[in-house]
């Protein structure tokens, strides 16, 4: 896959996005249509972890300022179109059963923060840069930065860090929940991390995804349905059979994603 924006890469059943959009990983007009379009790798039969990085310098700033001042003028019907290229993507990454690690370093706010939401797991660098400034040009954050935000910090710390536009560090969003893990090389910490997912039974990966994400956002009694159904699914898998017989020969198990 070529793209002007990212770099998309498959190894060993890992897909990785890279954003390679110089100087600063904006999110630009070229990016957002990208990003739609490199999601769907993802989705690809033999990827069974995703990635997505961006630099060593800067994970992303976000929308360009640039895209701001074209959009005064557009219509609301043509701003919520725009939107919706991008909010798709990071919806993509959200709910697709194959798992997909953010691999931060150095600044990542805005939009690649938001963009790092829609991961399933944030491995930051202890002098990463994340936050959401987007009150100084009279915004919000308005692609899941408030409503994937409050899931992981709260409410009192979503509101203080958004009202105020602190930016924090890798070690203070650890703190707080922003992000997972912490590590001095976040690119290599990912490719660790993706190459012991591909070790695991990915349908029970993926449908712990799903079900994690439904007792997110709906009730206690309605999640439990899902996850009871997920389990049933799950016991009539060859990948349960194998890791039974594995155990059972004190060995470690062979899973194949069937």
């Amino acid at each position: 896959m070529e793209f002007d924006t990212l770099t998309v890469t498959v190894d060993g059943g890992v897909a990785t996005i890279r954003l390679d959009n110089d100087p600063v990983n904006a999110i630009d007009q070229r990016m957002r249509h990208e990003l739609a379009e490199a999601v769907d790798v993802f989705r690809e039969d033999r990827v069974r972890v995703g990635i997505v990085a961006g630099g060593d310098e800067v994970f992303s700033v976000g929308a360009d300022v640039a895209l701001f001042e074209e959009a005064q003028e557009w219509t609301t019907a043509e701003f919520r179109e725009n939107s919706r290229i991008l909010g798709g993507a990071f919806d993509a990454i959200e709910t697709i059963e194959t798992p997909v690690i953010a691999a931060i370093d150095g600044t990542c706010v805005g939009g690649g923060l938001e963009l790092a939401l829609a991961c399933d797991v944030r491995i930051a660098a202890p002098d990463a840069t994340l936050g959401f400034p987007e009150h100084n040009i009279g915004l919000i954050p308005g692609l899941g930065g408030c409503s994937r935000f409050v899931h992981l910090v709260g409410p009192g710390t979503a509101k203080d860090l958004i009202f105020s536009g602190e930016l924090i560090d890798g070690d203070r969003a650890r703190e707080v929940g922003l992000v997972e893990r912490v590590a001095d090389d976040p690119d290599s910490a990912a490719d660790a991390y993706a190459e012991d997912l591909c070790d695991r039974p990915p349908q029970a990966i993926g449908l712990a995804k799903r079900v994690v994400n439904t007792a997110r956002d709906a009730d206690t009694r309605t999640a439990g349905t899902v996850e009871s159904l997920a389990q049933s699914t799950l016991l009539e898998t060859d990948d349960h059979r194998e890791g039974i017989a594995a155990f059972r020969e004190d060995r470690d198990p062979e899973f194949t994603g069937e």
